[in-house]
């Protein structure tokens, strides 16, 4: 039996950016917040600062910040007709652990979705079609939360990271030099773009003399420095081109250690447990009330924590495989389409264009994880998806995230992977290449889905995650039709040569593409159709909030974090505002 402990009011499982904001709204209500993290201590500032941040070969491909697959993994499969296996090697997705989570390693790429990707079933369908989001399985949803309504987080989580920018939609206005496509904004950036280097001002060049609207990419790479509403000091950035798989150890990369822990640390109603798993979700025996939380310390000992609130605030796949061991809705059958937890999983689109110069030194060393000039014309809905058999997009971006030399080497195609001339193509071309990056959109697909795996289980004795996904004909088309609108710009820079990089066959766990999946605990105005409402609370159990991506009904052509955090911002007003005077549902079924 687990050793019982006394009650808090609302327990965190996980503390990456959203049990850090989630936990920051709770503690300024009043109550007693509890954090547990199954990962280590972390802290950038005296983690990173002795110079480790640049140790490619541990951070890059030794991994240290992330998940250990040794210990805890999933089982992949591409359908329902192949067995899933264990992955045994990090590869096409990283999850980060320990204290701050995927918010240690990230780029700080800070985005906002579309107005139209929250209606991305009603409003593709009114304009192209009901086939259009129907056609070869596609799932999509409408979110059942609006981008208006999500604007104050967004604007908060923009002023909590310092984020540098420029707005493109200032209260309905469009301002020249941002993104005239995003939605209104409340407020402009609360820092300056960062400077453009050479080569993303060469892409924002050729892509505007092709009719294009290029814009410096918001980011949380901060421009200059920056003092948070919490009181919080970031510094600028300089732009060593190690940010994405590394902690900034110049505490100018927006975190929670960055943003938020500081100011956390010092409440009286906050604690922090690390190396403690959750194993499951206790509920009562009904089933509709959560009572706690067991989890298990790093000496294998098990406590029972009971909380009046449960916060799923891990990553999305850990959220999604709680609710699965906790019984906390009905798992979803693909071959019936009945059940809803694991539906939609969906994930990132990538490819890219390699551009190489004979007369053009960039210098890509100097770099930082969201230094580009980036074009949103192919995002979204904002080009006319008429009769491309396609709808969603992405974003382009001549992006510049550093020089690492072990990962950023760029031959021209045709050179051998080894080898003499190999080493000739890579000395020759290191300082005269870089990538334009496409980042495309997923939209959810029937027979993509997360469930628990009957065979592989973990140390705990539990059954693993089982993870189902492939790319479907909607996301080939989307891709090579944004890959080709990459290669127009790339060949207007004059290079010498370009290499387009296309998504081509099934989707393969080996090469990294990104760490944005999305889906299994999906979001909307239903129980019918959807896990949790728009204020993420479960329709099951009131009091159980699972934060995150997996309230995605699919996944837009932008990095999520940004949404990801406005999202917490909106359930955490409601939940002060609203469900602490009254505990129960926020929204009626």
């Amino acid at each position: 039996m687990p050793s019982a402990l006394p009650p808090v009011d609302a327990v965190l499982i996980g503390f990456g950016w959203t049990g850090a904001i989630m936990g920051q709204q709770l503690c300024d209500a009043g109550l007693n917040v509890l954090a547990l993290e199954r990962g280590p201590w972390r802290d950038t500032a005296t983690d990173f600062a002795t110079g480790f941040a640049q140790d490619e070969l541990r951070y890059m491909w030794r991994h240290h910040l992330f998940q250990n697959v040794s210990d805890d993994t999933l089982t992949i499969r591409n359908n329902l007709n192949q067995e899933a296996l264990p992955m045994r090697h990090l590869g096409s997705f990283l999850p980060g652990t320990g204290v701050g989570s995927g918010g240690v390693h990230w780029n700080g790429q800070i985005w906002r979705f579309l107005p139209t990707d929250f209606v991305a079933r009603s409003h593709n369908q009114q304009r192209y079609g009901k086939d259009a989001v129907t056609r070869d399985d596609l799932a999509v949803q409408d979110w059942g939360v609006t981008y208006d309504e999500l604007e104050p987080g967004y604007d908060a989580f923009d002023k909590l990271c310092g984020t540098s920018g420029r707005a493109g939609n200032l209260g309905g206005k469009i301002q020249p030099g941002g993104n005239p496509f995003e939605g209104p904004r409340a407020s402009e950036y609360p820092t300056p773009p960062m400077t453009q280097t050479y080569a993303p001002t060469l892409f924002g060049q050729a892509a505007a003399a092709l009719g294009r609207h290029p814009f410096p990419h918001p980011t949380g790479n901060l421009s200059q420095p920056y003092t948070n509403p919490l009181g919080v000091q970031l510094g600028a950035c300089t732009y060593c081109g190690f940010c994405e798989k590394f902690g900034c150890g110049n505490d100018s990369k927006s975190s929670p250690q960055t943003t938020l822990l500081p100011y956390l640390m010092r409440k009286p109603n906050f604690a922090l447990k690390t190396e403690c798993e959750v194993l499951r979700v206790e509920l009562s025996p009904d089933k509709k009330h959560a009572t706690g939380v067991t989890y298990v310390n790093c000496a294998g000992e098990e406590f029972f924590q009971p909380a009046e609130l449960v916060i799923l605030s891990a990553y999305v796949l850990h959220n999604v495989r709680l609710m699965l061991l906790s019984g906390i809705g009905r798992p979803y059958d693909p071959k019936t389409g009945e059940g809803l937890v694991g539906k939609n999983y969906a994930y990132q689109t990538m490819s890219s264009v390699n551009v190489f110069f004979d007369d053009k030194i960039l210098n890509p060393f100097i770099g930082s994880g969201a230094l580009a000039t980036v074009i949103d014309d192919f995002n979204g809905d904002n080009f006319d998806h008429g009769g491309l058999g396609f709808i969603g997009g992405g974003y382009i971006a001549g992006m510049v995230t550093g020089g690492r030399p072990i990962e950023m080497i760029y031959t021209p195609p045709g050179t051998p992977q080894w080898g003499l001339a190999w080493k000739h193509a890579a000395a020759k071309n290191y300082l005269r290449a870089f990538q334009i990056s496409v980042h495309g959109s997923c939209m959810s697909h029937r027979g993509n889905y997360l469930d628990l795996d009957p065979t592989y289980r973990d140390i705990h004795g539990r059954p693993m995650l089982r993870m189902t996904f492939d790319f479907t004909p909607n996301e080939h088309k989307m891709s090579d039709y944004l890959t080709d609108r990459a290669t127009e710009v790339a060949r207007a820079m004059n290079p010498r040569e370009v290499g387009p990089n296309r998504r081509t066959g099934s989707w393969s766990v080996t090469p990294y593409q990104t760490t944005h999946n999305t889906g299994g605990a999906i979001m909307g105005d239903s129980p019918g159709t959807s896990v949790v409402n728009k204020y993420l609370q479960s329709w099951d159990v009131s009091n159980v909030f699972s934060l995150g991506s997996g309230a995605f009904p699919q996944n837009a052509g932008y990095n999520p974090t940004g949404t990801v955090a406005a999202l917490t911002y909106h359930a955490a007003r409601e939940l002060v505002a609203r469900y602490l005077r009254s505990p129960g549902p926020l929204v009626q079924a």
